[in-house]
């Protein structure tokens, strides 16, 4: 994937022969980065840049509009704020998606809410494996320690992008073969539902800042936040499912509809 170059922001001589900021509407003359960023954000509005297109690194544009380093860098920075781009380590900035949005009071299939945005889904296991309750896990589902449970963690993707951490605890009882079906082709929420029909669901979100395992898995920036939603699900009764499901805040929203009667 190649780099797109843009346009330097116009740049005006002062009487004394020296480059002087770029002016803005009101005359004023704007900081370097605040040009940069106008020029990137031109053209991902504009469509010159597309949702997935990398976008100069640093050092491209410190060559391209001949600023500092630090510069071009609060530059991105405050891009990656915005939600205009996002940066992922070692591979460099991109322009943003349109931010993804999760139903909250529907229970969806994240494969198929992927999928309906016109994207590629995969799903990239990193453990399901049976384990006794601990004192730890026991309360999550509200059974004796020592209680065989499952316990998963996956990484879902949407395009190249990592969108979802589900690490989930589901009661070995009422769903004896979690351990051995293959989520990079059905997720967890699609088996249970199969075999565990719902019955009652409770959900919690709030905004937390992750731990480093968190940050690695889902290639997140420096201080970027996460939104982490807790769900749990009951099936004939039983609280069978406790998953938390966590979510790179800068790439993703939740949002709920419903009607109210009179």
């Amino acid at each position: 994937m190649t780099s797109h170059s843009l346009a330097s922001p116009r740049k005006r001589v002062s009487t004394n022969g020296k480059k002087a900021e770029a002016p803005t509407d009101d005359g004023r003359a704007a900081p370097r980065y605040a040009a940069i960023k106008q020029s990137i954000a031109d053209a991902a509005r504009g469509g010159q840049l597309k949702p997935g297109d990398r976008v100069p690194s640093e050092s491209e544009l410190v060559d391209q509009f001949g600023v500092s380093r630090m510069t071009a860098n609060r530059a991105l920075r405050e891009l990656q704020a915005s939600g205009i781009i996002v940066r992922r380590a070692g591979v460099g900035s991109f322009i943003a998606e349109p931010r993804p949005i999760g139903q909250m009071i529907e229970i969806r299939n994240i494969a198929d809410e992927i999928r309906g945005r016109g994207h590629e889904y995969r799903a990239r296991v990193v453990r399901n494996s049976e384990e006794r309750a601990t004192a730890e896990t026991a309360p999550l589902l509200g059974v004796p320690v020592g209680t065989r449970l499952f316990h998963s963690l996956i990484i879902h993707h949407e395009a190249e992008f990592p969108i979802q951490l589900e690490e989930r605890f589901v009661l070995a009882s009422v769903a004896p073969d979690y351990a051995r079906i293959d989520f990079t082709q059905m997720t967890p929420n699609e088996y249970l539902t199969r075999i565990a029909p719902l019955e009652r669901v409770e959900h919690r979100v709030s905004a937390v800042m992750p731990d480093a395992r968190t940050h690695a898995m889902l290639g997140l920036a420096d201080s970027e936040p996460v939104l982490r939603m807790t769900r749990r699900t009951w099936s004939r009764g039983r609280l069978v499912s406790h998953a938390w499901l966590t979510h790179p805040g800068t790439r993703f929203e939740l949002s709920a509809a419903f009607s109210v009667d009179d």
